[in-house]
């Protein structure tokens, strides 16, 4: 029984999922969910709001914000593991998806240092006074 459009293009969303730090042409892709590419385009974007490639950047800036976020690697280990070719290209994506630099968006989510909180028990029993007003 052959799939209905709905789940072809489900497919290929599971797909660009799947594979997004590889090269995939939609030629490769369209033809991995039987249909043409022009098709497979128009399809996808009814369905989702965008292209399949707009989908793919997306899927890769999501990548690289969680590994900015969560590991030390170089921007440019970064790039290339989520699929980019190019450090421009990947960056200058970047910026226009999050309003940032890759270099500044893993500063930006640096945990801030939280205040010290000192217990108000602790600050009767060594006589603290001077209390902030809340």
């Amino acid at each position: 029984m052959p799939l209905t459009v709905p789940k072809q293009i489900r497919l290929a969303r599971r797909l660009l999922d799947q594979h997004y730090a590889t090269p995939i042409t939609i030629e490769a892709l369209g033809s991995q969910v039987a249909l043409s590419p022009y098709y497979l385009i128009r399809a996808f974007k009814h369905i989702y709001k965008q292209t399949p490639h707009q989908y793919l950047i997306g899927r890769r800036i999501a990548k690289a914000k969680e590994l900015l976020r969560n590991t030390q690697i170089s921007v440019t280990e970064i790039c290339a593991a989520v699929g980019f070719e190019s450090l421009g290209s990947f960056s200058t994506l970047f910026r226009k998806a999050t309003g940032l630099s890759p270099r500044a968006y893993r500063a930006s989510s640096l945990p801030a240092a939280s205040p010290t909180y000192i217990p108000l028990c602790v600050c009767f029993l060594h006589g603290i006074q001077d209390l902030p007003d809340f």
